[in-house]
């Protein structure tokens, strides 16, 4: 099959920039769904841009591409040893093109491979069947949202929805928390994929292999099909909404699956996966491996259609506060909670790497009056040696929790930029030293990249490309205010307001 490592390659570039028609079918519906002028359908419309200028960038959609997940179905005879090393090849050149961003991290040191390569990544299962051809299918599941899944060993007692026993209506109340739980985290609106039995670790296989059906498929079995269809009707009225910023829209898509299990075991497993649900499978011919068609529609067979201008009320609400760093503290008392806020000049990405440095020593640049961004980006460098932001969405921003409050005290930093909001520890230090939480919207990587115009320096290269602190210089950057300097925070009103809807769920539905 001297063509399959050239089509292994072709079906990663596919899936880290085109999203599937059907996962573009059903942002378009979210769209259709939300309460025009609300922050959730502003973001809905960024992240419709993103798809498209991914699209035509030929770029990572989101710049966390995960851990590449393939499975592969081949006809009995074919030389798994060989596409195995074929796999490798085209991962480590996908992530050369800077199609894939370098996640494969020593986990006792964390050194970063630079290539995805390394001990169990990528993650690759082989399974034969009776067809001739050779199928392969890849899922590219971020950090984010690959953090917010999460198992359930029944019986349970769960926060607002009380004990969870071993039946369908626990197995409900299992799912329900599950979104719950994720809030704007895992970069809602998301998609959900659900395994009940097996042990802890096929439970979660399964329920990951639930990803890989299509949107809109029906499930055979009656009882789960009418689950699938209770999740989706009753997650949508938790209030959640995209990024967790509040609104109508909170999955996009549940999908369950059912194996057997031991009499002393009952778990329900739940994989949950952001909005830029980024799978796709190609069909390949056996003796030469090349592509004879997709598993799923192709990204450009659904387009996305453009935000549409809002009115001028709608402008009006949506005024744009626009600031240039260094940020005065002046500045930053005077923002509250829904501002829009676009900032200009210099910037620094940090994740978790960087953070736990900072506690116990200095900064390589003046922080005073900076605004960080949690951002791990991919890069490129050209003939002349010049770094290029090829993709560079927020990050989850809670891992930073233990840190964030202390740094901003330490070094006078006045924005934090990121995703999904922070806690009690660095809302207060916003309040004690005048900064501001800002989210950006998860996923939209192309959408941010494109506001980077020139890398001013690096340093901690040592620590990896995503973990490294990179200097940018920014135009046009803009976030929302959801966490302000006068203790208000957009995310604990949310997951309050979303638990109590959770709590009105609570009474048994399925008997």
């Amino acid at each position: 099959m001297q063509q399959f490592q050239k089509s292994v390659y072709e079906l990663i570039v596919e899936t880290s920039t085109n999203l599937p028609g059907d996962v573009r079918r059903a942002v378009q519906a979210a769209r259709e769904r939300e309460d025009a002028g609300t922050r959730s359908a502003l973001s809905l419309s960024t992240i419709a841009d993103n798809i498209h200028m991914a699209e035509c960038n030929v770029s990572p959609i989101c710049q966390d591409t995960g851990m590449p997940t393939f499975i592969i179905h081949c006809p009995v005879g074919a030389n798994q040893i060989v596409m195995k090393r074929q796999i490798l090849e085209a991962v480590a050149q996908a992530t050369k093109d800077s199609k894939l961003r370098p996640n494969s991290v020593d986990s006792l040191t964390g050194a970063n491979s630079g290539d995805n390569l390394g001990p169990g990544t990528p993650v690759i299962h082989f399974e034969q069947w009776e067809r001739d051809e050779v199928e392969v299918k890849l899922i590219l599941k971020g950090g984010g949202c690959e953090n917010k899944n999460i198992q359930y060993s029944l019986p349970a007692e769960l926060e607002g929805l009380g004990k969870a026993g071993r039946d369908l209506d626990g197995i409900r109340k299992c799912i329900m928390h599950a979104v719950y739980q994720a809030q704007g985290q895992g970069c809602s609106a998301g998609f959900i994929g659900v395994g009940i039995g097996g042990d802890r670790t096929s439970g979660y296989e399964l329920a990951k292999h639930q990803l890989f059906r299509e949107v809109d498929d029906v499930n055979e079995n009656p009882e789960l099909r009418k689950l699938e269809e209770y999740v989706m009707e009753h997650a949508n009225t938790l209030g959640i909404g995209t990024m967790g910023f509040g609104g109508q829209v909170t999955l996009l898509g549940c999908k369950v699956g059912v194996m057997n299990r031991l009499p002393a075991s009952f778990f329900v497993s739940v994989a949950y996966n952001c909005w830029a649900f980024r799978r796709q499978g190609v069909l390949l011919d056996q003796a030469t491996g090349a592509i004879n068609g997709w598993s799923y529609p192709r990204g450009t067979e659904v387009p996305v259609q453009a935000a549409a201008a809002g009115s001028a009320e709608e402008d009006e609400e949506r005024k744009e506060i626009v600031l240039t760093t260094p940020i005065s503290e002046e500045q930053i008392r005077a923002l509250k909670v829904g501002d829009v806020v676009v900032i200009n000049g210099m910037m620094h990405t940090g994740r978790d790497a960087l953070h736990k440095y900072l506690m116990d020593h200095d900064s390589p640049v003046d922080l005073n009056g900076a605004a960080i961004y949690h951002c791990g980006p991919v890069m490129s460098k050209d003939q002349s040696g010049e770094w290029h932001v090829r993709a560079a969405g927020p990050t989850t921003s809670i891992r930073e929790e233990p840190y964030q409050g202390d740094i901003i005290k330490k070094f006078g930093i006045r924005a934090v930029i990121g995703k999904g909001g922070m806690g009690p520890k660095t809302l207060k230090a916003l309040g004690e030293h005048g900064a501001v939480y800002l989210n950006a919207i998860g996923g939209a990587a192309q959408y941010y990249a494109r506001c980077f115009k020139k890398v001013e320096g690096v340093d901690f290269m040592e620590f990896g490309i995503p973990e490294a602190m990179w200097h940018l210089q920014t135009e046009g950057f803009a976030a929302i205010v959801t966490m302000d300097s006068h203790g208000n925070s957009l995310h604990a009103d949310v997951e309050k307001d979303s638990l109590a809807k959770l709590s009105a769920l609570k009474e048994p539905v399925f008997k």
